[in-house]
């Protein structure tokens, strides 16, 4: 309501700051971004004290808004531990402009470096590239007062998160974001184009099928494995039998095809396309009908094409699958990490807030040894506002382990 009084941030609010000690020195090397025009040195914030914060409100659930950021900044124990003076309002909105979130990358990389595999699928043993799910998700950038000004929302008021997720590691490696149109340079392939590594098996959905991302993908030594539309009906090649673990996985049917005859000659297949057919529960776009679904409509079959010749269709047909993990992180990015309410609607604030999750998620991994999960986080943000102690936080994190083995 809007003459409800929000809640100041106190000092025994603020617990746990100690485990942000991992993460301080990685930050430390970001002080002196931004201050290339500040020959006088009056910088107040600098880009590893806002990080810093912002990993405090990832984590801290009494500091919800830009705000209660700025109310933390005044506790000398926030000071201290994260070595930032008292920030300003107006310094914590304004000073991203001249920050640099590019520089956010190495760290992750860093991070990622120390995570261990703690999904690995023994059915998928074989598969040596890294599975990585990209999609993408939109995050709100006007508040919902536009409504109320009888302004229709569109994707013109969002940001687009384009993302990859590592399902071993359980971990975003990448988000890029962009304008919420899907067009022109923001469109999801055209990003993907520009993001493609080499030794990545990239697991995609409909709005990535190209055949000239496939040809770069496969260019850069690189597979993927891509759902495509319905209507997708190449010339068949060769007709491959099916196993009886195939027939068992609800495979239909394994064939190599001929694609793209109609397409321009440079924006055809330069590479032997396989398609795997694999039946699936049919349903139609929600729209005026009833118990539909969001997404687009599905005839029952879902059809995948890759360039991996030698797997068996199962298991393509599970690493498909597998795509529903990257659906699982945007609900815990955005539901869970609060990034459905973002702290800045400049571009490079948003890639800070969205590297700095991905962060919190690299720390939860680290801290635990398990993928972040609801419960994890909640026991953390206990500890980090007092209400549990170092030993309850410790034993849940022994028990995640003893579970595991």
């Amino acid at each position: 309501m809007a003459g409800r009084k929000r809640k100041k941030v106190r000092e025994e609010d603020v617990e746990g700051l100690k485990y942000f000690d991992k993460l301080m020195p990685l930050l430390k090397r970001l002080h002196e971004v931004g201050c290339q025009r500040d020959s006088a040195g009056n910088r107040q914030l600098h880009m590893d004290q806002y990080c810093s914060l912002v990993l405090l409100f990832l984590f801290n659930p009494i500091c919800s808004s830009l705000r209660a950021i700025q109310q933390a900044s005044e506790l000398k124990k926030v000071q201290r531990k994260l070595g930032c003076p008292r920030a300003a309002l107006g310094s914590l909105s304004e000073s991203v402009g001249v920050f640099e979130s590019e520089r956010l990358k190495e760290i992750i990389r860093e991070l990622g470096e120390q995570l261990k595999p703690i999904a690995k699928d023994s059915r998928l043993k074989d598969i040596e590239r890294t599975i990585t799910l990209v999609d993408g998700s939109l995050l709100k950038v006007l508040p919902w007062l536009s409504q109320s000004m009888l302004q229709k929302p569109t994707d013109e008021h969002k940001v687009r998160l384009h993302t990859h997720f590592e399902v071993e590691r359980y971990v975003p490696t990448r988000i890029d974001a962009t304008g919420g149109a899907p067009r022109g340079k923001d469109q999801e392939r055209a990003v993907m184009r520009d993001s493609i590594e080499r030794d990545r098996l990239y697991v995609m959905d409909r709005g990535y099928e190209m055949f000239k991302l496939f040809n770069e993908v496969v260019a850069a030594g690189s597979s993927y494995v891509c759902r495509v539309r319905d209507n997708s009906s190449p010339k068949v090649i060769e007709q491959r039998p099916l196993t009886k673990e195939d027939v068992e996985a609800d495979i239909l049917e394994d064939v190599i095809g001929q694609y793209g005859n109609t397409s321009r000659k440079d924006s055809r297949p330069d590479h032997p396309i396989r398609m795997v057919t694999i039946k699936t529960t049919p349903h139609v776009k929600r729209g005026n009908y009833k118990g539909g679904s969001t997404g687009p409509g599905s005839d029952g079959v879902l059809r995948i094409v890759t360039d991996m010749l030698d797997a068996p269709a199962w298991v393509i047909g599970l690493i498909y699958r597998y795509r529903w993990t990257i659906e699982v992180f945007f609900r815990f990015f955005k539901h869970v990490l609060g990034c459905r309410h973002l702290l800045s609607t400049k571009p490079e604030g948003i890639e800070i807030q969205t590297y700095m999750a991905i962060i919190a998620c690299m720390l939860i991994s680290l801290w635990t040894g398990r993928k972040p999960t609801l419960r994890t986080y909640e026991m953390i943000c206990h500890y980090f506002i007092g209400w549990a102690e170092e030993d309850e936080l410790l034993a849940h994190i022994a028990k995640l382990a003893s579970h595991e083995s």
